[in-house]
């Protein structure tokens, strides 16, 4: 995952990965291999998506607020195509998904994503505070 630039993108996927993992254990458990298949895809749907929002926002370098919000829309669209078009593949293509350890397993993930915002870019922050 070093192409993607962006350490809180980083840290969240290896969190999304380790609730997959567990996620594939448990639901192994309790519905079979079916179970345990479906919440590996539902966590791979969010992963995915996740790495393709990290290597647009890595790719950019934005020097204006403008620039920012532009690459953050654009990254947001491609991981909600990206999501879309891997969720109707699942749902039609593999006729024994566990609907739920699927959608579960991809909503937890999803979630996950979201705690990027708490993650700290330590090199960045150094550098913003040496300029104050």
């Amino acid at each position: 995952m070093r192409w993607i630039g962006n350490k809180p993108v980083r840290v969240v996927m290896r969190w999304q990965m380790i609730v997959t993992l567990a996620m594939v254990l448990v639901l192994g458990l309790i519905w079979g291999f079916h179970g345990a298949a479906s919440a590996l895809l539902g966590g791979v749907v969010s992963i995915v998506s996740a790495a393709a929002f990290g290597a647009i926002v890595s790719g950019s370098r934005g020097s204006t607020a403008g620039g920012v919000l532009i690459t953050a829309i654009k990254a947001e669209a491609v991981k909600i195509v990206v999501i879309v078009t891997l969720l109707w593949l699942v749902l039609a293509l593999y006729k024994d998904v566990v609907a739920v350890g699927f959608i579960g397993t991809f909503a937890l993930t999803v979630l996950i994503f979201g705690m990027a915002l708490f993650v700290t870019d330590d090199a960045k922050a150094t550098r913003i505070k040496q300029f104050e």
